[in-house]
This record gives C-alpha cells, structure tokens and sequence, in this order.
C-alpha cells in the first residue's frame, strides 16, 4: 500500500459552502498548466485585467485553500497552486503577482504567487531567492487625487 505524503504543508479544511469556487480554480489550473509558457502568461493576463492588487491575507487564504482542496497543489505542483491561487484570487476580485523562476545552484525551477515583492506562504524562499523568468504581475494604479 503506498500513500501520498506531504510534509510541511498545513491543510485546513475547507467548508462544503466554500469549496465549488476553489474545487473550479483547482481545475481551470490544472488544464491551464498545459498550455505553452507563452499561452499561459496571455491567458492569464487576460484574466487578471480590471483586478486591483490582493493583499497578503487575500492571497495566503487563497493558496491555504487550494493546497487543502488538491494534494497535487499541496505537494509538488507548484505550478498548478501557483495558477489555482491566482484563479482562486480573481474569482475574488483581486489579483496577487503570479511569477515563474529558476535558481543556478541547484537548479531548480518553481512557480509561486507574491504581493508586494514577497512570496506568500512559500516558507523558505526569501524575496530574490529564484530569479523571475516570467510574471503577471498586478496592475496598480496610482492614487487619484
């Protein structure tokens, strides 16, 4: 008998009232994962338009509740938790930065959600730690005055 494991995540459950908004961005995520790069940057560009930027609680809630809806996102799909978190995030009305990067020693690639240049609910990775090769990041508009 063998057992997915997830070590070091906290998955909260998620109320059956607020789950068909999450469950519908864990699967808008997952079939969005296989577009080409390029696609999936436009389409979510696309998607992000007219959102204001989410706040860092705005975000983390959204992520927590991937993570606790999908073991794939809980685990190593940090591509699929990346785009979910967002979707989730516009579903809401607001838009966190979505970013893909690489660090050089090790490789590694990953993909994550930030607000305000600090990665949310991504415990040991310090602002600059990967190098962004791709972002959608949200639009803020300067005050009005």
């Amino acid at each position: 008998m063998s057992h997915t494991m997830v070590y070091g995540t906290e998955r909260a459950a998620v109320p059956w009232h607020r789950r068909p908004p999450v469950l519908l961005a864990v699967a808008a995520a997952r079939l969005l994962v296989l577009l080409p790069p390029r696609r999936l940057r436009r389409v979510l560009a696309a998607v992000r338009h007219g959102a204001p930027p989410a706040t860092l609680d705005q975000a983390l809630a959204a992520r927590q509740q991937v993570t606790a809806v999908s073991l794939r996102c809980a685990g190593e799909g940090c591509l699929q938790r990346s785009v979910a978190t967002a979707l989730l995030c516009r579903m809401r009305g607001v838009w966190p930065d979505w970013c893909t990067g690489v660090r050089t020693s090790p490789f590694r690639a990953h993909a994550w959600v930030e607000v305000n240049g600090r990665p949310v609910g991504e415990k040991h990775q310090p602002p600059g730690y990967y190098h962004r090769l791709m972002t959608v990041p949200a639009v803020r508009h300067p005050p009005r005055t």
